[in-house]
């Protein structure tokens, strides 16, 4: 009797040892997909995009559809990865904070690589070059043509953006609103004297035949503080491996030709930034 109670306590033993080390095991192997963000953005099927209103990197059509360079691009690195591209609307100044949480998997809508994206996200390479410019009503503009004559003006930028940095560091006068598309508007209501936005959306929506006539941008405000260019980057969660497989996206697609023809359909081929070698 006290034999077969001792192998019954020795087989529950083992099998209590084989449970726990099966156990360890599954954990590990969770452990390694969840450290990996693209198992996991192709787990759950979409690439959630945190953007806000920017033409022309994103922005929303005549049937309310998310559309621009950025938004373009977005949908086809999804697609290469094999998943769908969702779009999300945030608050710029909070898009850190909106990634880490993982209410977005990533930050693509003309994003400035400013020292605070670089050291808080993952970043992809450059691929668009960009500057600050000042927008101001074309009747006014003449006035208005180097950082001297701006000291005088209450401006509109959008809060969390390279546009803020650049009017801190001239030491102007501005308000921080939710966007550029909102600092524009503040110019053309008469809400503010001018605004900061960025080359590229200035190129597409100021001016003749555009959705603000009477607009025009002036000083180069990177120009004026003597700072360097500007790129535009893709930002992940800090380790993602995301990064390099949209490295690898962005290499393929420019080879084939296909940045080259969004870059023409929204009117920034000027702007495209080289893959290094």
């Amino acid at each position: 009797m006290k034999t077969k109670k001792f192998l019954a306590l020795l087989l529950a033993g083992l099998v209590g040892v084989s449970m726990l080390t099966g156990c360890g095991q599954t954990a590990g192997n969770n452990n390694e997909t969840a450290e990996s963000d693209l198992a996991y953005v192709q787990d759950k099927g979409t690439l959630v995009i945190g953007i806000t209103d920017f033409a022309p990197m994103d922005y929303r059509d005549e049937n309310g559809e998310w559309i621009g360079f950025d938004a373009d691009m977005a949908r086809a690195f999804a697609e290469n990865i094999g998943v769908q591209a969702e779009f999300i609307e945030i608050n710029w100044d909070n898009k850190i904070m909106e990634l880490n949480s993982q209410a977005i998997d990533a930050v693509w809508n003309g994003m400035t690589l400013t020292d605070e994206v670089t050291s808080s996200m993952s970043c992809s390479a450059p691929y668009c070059i960009n500057a600050q410019v000042v927008v101001v009503p074309a009747d006014v503009a003449g006035q208005y043509q180097d950082a001297a004559s701006l000291s005088a003006l209450n401006f509109a930028v959008e809060s969390g953006s390279a546009g803020e940095d650049a009017a801190q560091a001239l030491g102007l006068n501005y308000t921080a609103v939710q966007s550029q598309a909102y600092a524009l508007m503040e110019v053309a209501s008469g809400a503010s004297d001018a605004c900061v936005i960025d080359l590229l959306m200035a190129g597409a929506m100021i001016g003749e035949g555009t959705s603000y006539p009477d607009l025009t941008y002036t000083v180069n405000l990177n120009e004026a503080s003597g700072s360097e260019s500007e790129y535009y980057g893709v930002g992940f969660r800090q380790g993602s491996d995301l990064t390099d497989a949209f490295n690898e996206f962005y290499a393929a697609a420019y080879a084939d030709g296909t940045v080259e023809a969004l870059a023409r359909t929204y009117g920034v081929q000027e702007s495209i930034v080289a893959p290094a070698e």
